[in-house]
């Protein structure tokens, strides 16, 4: 009995406990899965649990039960800082809408430190990943507070302010872009790319074909794939029932909604086309479905254009206005030109017929294609994922 119970101390001892803290949008999760997967293949001996936070928590489940069912997914009570580019310093101060949701969620980030601060305790990581999102940040004072190692990864070309509040505490600092995009001390900073998983590679032309008829379309036509990120995005979803037809004149159409407008979209939708396929949301399909594609719609989160450089596609952006940061990364990949760039305001219009005239323009133009395609290819970090595993290991053991 003694001589069982001093290994199992010594196992303990030697098995590295991660805690991974992410925002639950598929943005956040699936770079914290291909992190995780790194540091399971480099050693056995690591314990890993995910939290997130409660809006995005089911999404979250079903991404890491594919991955891997055994690792325990929690979440935390967090709050965020409503900031709005539309509006004034005064009006942030003043519409009811911003201010109250702002006051309260301030006591939700207090009462999310006081949260993790126990949940630490009772289960002491070795070192806590927080890959963004306004849940990492009670998680990441929590570990501050305790002293226990805090890494961070910000995929962001405009940092957020959970990531600049928690950056003066955290021992290490990974970033999806250049480090000029960022003011973090360049000490403990490094440009690793985003993390995804190393399903998303380019496939030659028979195996794109036959990833076109597993999904049950045929293979001889263009496939256009429309992705509004894990909530969705209204206005592709919106512009893409309007202008449905003229798009099936020209390629079959893969639409994910997101689950909000999923039941609106099927009633506006022909469900019997088989040159048409729509989808609330998928992850684990996700790299078969894109590597199946000859035009990808997205929107600019910065882990799906990571993806989709990896796996070479031609790319028509549409950032969303409200969010700075896809802007950002819009702006610096159509500088590099490596993404065909939209408006999200020329959808309001319903006669604009801006969307299918993008699309052909890819579908028809293979020179311009191909360009897209070389350029985004570019801008791919396949050592992403290891790189940050890597750096999570290092500042876990120094934690010890």
């Amino acid at each position: 009995m003694g001589g069982a119970a001093i290994d199992e101390r010594q196992n303990r001892e030697q098995t590295m406990r991660v805690l991974a803290v992410g925002g639950g949008s598929g943005g956040h999760v699936t770079p914290v899965v291909a992190v995780l997967d790194e540091l399971q293949k480099g050693s056995k001996n690591v314990d890993v649990r995910f939290w997130c936070d409660v809006h995005f928590a089911p999404q979250a489940r079903q991404i890491m039960a594919e991955y891997d069912p055994d690792i325990a997914v929690n979440t935390v009570v967090a709050g965020k800082f409503r900031r709005y580019s539309h509006l004034t310093k005064l009006q942030h101060l003043t519409i009811p809408s911003v201010v109250f949701p702002n006051i309260r969620d301030a006591f939700l980030v207090v009462a999310g430190v006081v949260q993790s601060l126990f949940r630490l305790i009772a289960w002491r990581p070795d070192v806590v990943f927080a890959k963004g999102g306004y849940v990492c940040l009670p998680v990441g004072w929590a570990a501050w507070l305790l002293r226990i190692p805090l890494v961070i990864h910000d995929s962001d070309a405009h940092p957020g302010l959970t990531n600049r509040l928690l950056a003066p505490v955290a021992k290490r600092i990974g970033t999806g872009v250049p480090l000029e995009h960022y003011g973090y001390p360049a000490k403990k900073t490094t440009y690793v790319g985003i993390p995804i998983s190393a399903k998303y590679k380019t496939v030659t032309p028979e195996r794109q074909a036959a990833l076109k008829q597993s999904l049950g379309l045929d293979a001889k036509r263009p496939l256009a794939v429309f992705i509004g990120g894990g909530l969705g995005s209204r206005q592709i979803n919106d512009a893409v029932a309007t202008h449905l037809d003229a798009l099936l004149a020209r390629t079959n159409v893969v639409l994910l909604s997101g689950v909000a407008q999923y039941d609106e979209l099927r009633s506006l939708t022909p469900q019997n086309d088989p040159r048409f396929i729509l989808k609330d949301f998928i992850t684990d399909g996700l790299p078969d479905l894109i590597m199946a594609a000859d035009v990808v719609v997205s929107r600019a989160g910065a882990t799906a254009l990571l993806e989709l450089a990896a796996c070479a596609k031609p790319t028509v952006l549409v950032p969303s206005k409200r969010l700075l940061w896809q802007v950002k990364h819009a702006k610096v990949f159509a500088d590099a030109d490596a993404v065909l760039l939209l408006d999200e305001d020329t959808f309001e219009n319903p006669d604009d017929n801006a969307l299918p005239t993008a699309v052909t323009k890819v579908l028809d133009d293979s020179a311009f294609a191909r360009r897209l395609a070389r350029n985004l290819h570019k801008q791919a970090r396949p050592h992403a994922a290891s790189d940050m595993a890597a750096m999570i290991m290092r500042a876990g053991k120094k934690g010890r």
